[in-house]
């Protein structure tokens, strides 16, 4: 792209973004409530100014050190400005609505990466499951085996004990992810490690169910509420990749600034998971392991995959990356 901003609009909008840091200094040094009523005003005010800036500056590919700059100032102001907003049931609804699609689609590429691994060592696990049945032993335990030998589901105690499996399930769940997540912090090692894992474990047990003709009752429980928890899995798996990329490849940033930066865009994109794993919970607990039709709970969970692919790839407007 040709060369589209003069040097004269950068040194008239320049002075705005010294001042937005200015105000950002001086809120990290003494606090936000050290800040006057007409500063606080003019912060808000600068903020919008310099995010139609960034907008502009993003369409010149010369001005890219210019652009990084305001968008580190940009992520900085929302930080300061939205911190201190209470947390209401509206807001929350209005972040998931609004804000959480445009974070997920700013990170498709690493939710690519964290798919391709998975399925591609599920894919794995399956196939040498297949040429080589007693591969199943080193992930399934005897229990489960025995269970599958006699054509019944090892899911089927959940039922009696609905209301304290489904705990249990959201709390292993929300670990589940969130240690995906964390994996991040070791350069996205050890996120890689989980998601070959829980694939080639996936894999394994859909070659196996094969094996004993029970992929109908299997994915017939998975289907409610996997549509909802493999998402999120894989969605921690791309925070993690996020992480793991901010540290391995600062850029043009120093390295504790990149980890800042993908620290925080790691986190919001992890914490739009938390309703679809609670979700996913009761499910599993409830739905899942009943004695309700296939039909019923292949349908429940194609229903909730569409409006989980409708909320996330819902058209947003472009913001800021957060920082």
């Amino acid at each position: 792209m040709a060369q589209i901003l003069s040097n004269q609009w950068i040194l008239k909008r320049r002075p705005h973004w010294d001042r937005l840091s200015s105000l950002l200094a001086q809120s990290d040094l003494s606090g936000l409530g050290q800040l006057s009523r007409a500063e606080l005003r003019e912060m808000a005010l600068l903020y919008r100014q310099v995010a139609a800036d960034l907008s502009v500056l993003r369409q010149d590919s010369t001005a890219r050190t210019y652009a990084a700059h305001v968008n580190q100032l940009l992520a900085r102001a929302h930080h300061i400005i939205y911190s201190g907003r209470k947390t209401n049931l509206l807001t929350l609804f209005r972040f998931l609505r609004d804000e959480y699609p445009a974070i997920f689609q700013r990170q498709i590429g690493y939710v690519a990466a964290s798919v391709m691994i998975s399925v591609a060592w599920g894919l794995l696990g399956a196939a040498v499951t297949n040429a080589r049945p007693e591969f199943m032993r080193h992930f399934v335990g005897p229990a489960m085996i025995d269970t599958m030998e006699r054509h019944q589901m090892w899911t089927q105690s959940i039922v009696s004990v609905a209301p304290m499996a489904t705990s249990a399930i959201m709390t292993n769940n929300l670990s589940v992810s969130f240690v995906t997540f964390a994996g991040g912090i070791v350069f996205g090692l050890g996120t890689f490690f989980i998601l070959l894992e829980n694939g080639m474990m996936l894999g394994v047990i859909a070659a196996a169910c094969h094996q004993y003709g029970m992929s109908i009752a299997l994915w017939s429980f998975v289907a409610p509420h996997g549509s909802l928890e493999l998402p999120s899995i894989l969605i921690a798996g791309a925070a993690g990749f996020r992480l793991g990329h901010a540290m391995l490849f600062p850029g043009a940033l120093r390295w504790k600034e990149s980890v800042a930066r993908g620290g925080i865009e790691a986190t919001r994109l992890v914490s739009g998971i938390i309703p679809l794993l609670v979700i996913a919970g009761c499910l599993e607990g409830f739905f899942s392991p009943s004695q309700a039709p296939v039909w019923l709970k292949f349908t429940v969970g194609g229903l909730l995959f569409s409006l989980l692919l409708l909320w996330l790839f819902r058209p947003v407007k472009a913001a800021p990356a957060q920082a």
